[in-house]
């Protein structure tokens, strides 16, 4: 379970767990004691339970979570009014809703922001439901809608993890070291989050959000970290040890303004080809590479 602020683009924190089958609900009620005041936890559904909610409520947090229809059912209060529409154009409305908890008797009211969706989901939904208990006078409805918008760059994190910072290593069967080597990862990866930050500092955050590549930039890092390690040894690196935090800052944004950004930009794909016809294999085992190659041109 990773903590993701998607406005640093750094993971705060992380509760392994050894069991590959656990559902994320079971680690729930580790995450409770982790939300400090004020924290503002944003989820998709699948975290959407009475204990979660109720949970972030009594530690003084706020949440911005999907309804899951199963999971929580309430009462609505009054009629669903038209707040505006978000970024992309999209109706948006609110009612508030009435949670009680079936343990105790509790009663929370939150805010259920609804989007009608431009297109149906996959799974023909027109509509999304968000539930959130931060005043209107600190997020309007298309300040949520962003916000839960926001979440799918968790999953854009969890890509990098994979493709770029090899997070899963096959070789570790054991389940302490194969967390051990995530964990690793995670802190990879928030090192490189702290150089896209120099970056964006430097160049733009254009640059670093829609065309700095991820691949070249990791793949620099493990081709030639060896080897600058072996040339210039550890004083060189002893300045950085007494620097402070702006120093640093400044140190990291001065050295990234000799970057030359061609060698780490995206190379853009053309577009798709359409594959050539190929003959069953169901009546002809035998397939000509040589042939299949040659359809193409």
């Amino acid at each position: 379970m990773v903590f993701y602020d998607p406005q640093w683009a750094v993971v705060t924190d992380v509760i392994p767990c050894e069991d590959a089958y656990a559902q994320e609900r079971a680690l729930l009620p580790e995450v409770v004691p982790m939300v400090a005041a004020r924290d503002c936890i944003v989820a998709d559904r699948n975290f959407c339970t009475m204990g979660f909610l109720f949970g972030l409520a009594r530690r003084g947090g706020f949440f911005v979570i999907r309804q899951h229809g199963a999971n929580v059912v309430g009462q609505l209060q009054g009629k669903r009014r038209a707040v505006g529409r978000d970024a992309r154009g999209q109706a948006l409305y609110e009612q508030a809703l009435c949670l009680t908890e079936p343990d105790t008797g509790t009663t929370l009211v939150v805010r259920r922001i609804t989007v009608e969706l431009a297109t149906p989901t996959r799974h023909g939904e027109t509509e999304l439901h968000l539930f959130t208990n931060l005043p209107p006078g600190d997020a309007s409805a298309p300040q949520i809608s962003a916000l839960y918008a926001d979440r799918w760059t968790i999953e854009t994190a969890f890509q990098h993890l994979t493709v770029d910072l090899a997070c899963e290593v096959d070789t570790l069967g054991y389940p302490k070291a194969a967390l051990f080597g995530f964990c690793v990862a995670l802190v990879a990866y928030n090192v490189v989050a702290v150089v896209k930050g120099a970056l964006r500092a430097a160049h733009g955050a254009e640059y670093v959000d829609e065309q700095l590549s991820m691949y070249y930039l990791t793949l620099e890092v493990a081709q030639v970290a060896t080897g600058m390690e072996i040339a210039l040894g550890p004083e060189p690196w002893a300045v950085f040890q007494q620097m402070s935090t702006a120093e640093f800052a400044a140190t990291l944004v001065a050295i990234a303004k000799h970057v030359n950004t061609e060698k780490y930009t995206k190379q853009k794909r053309g577009p798709k080809r359409q594959p050539p016809m190929r003959l069953s294999g169901k009546h002809q085992s035998h397939i000509s590479t040589a042939r299949i190659l040659a359809l193409r041109t």
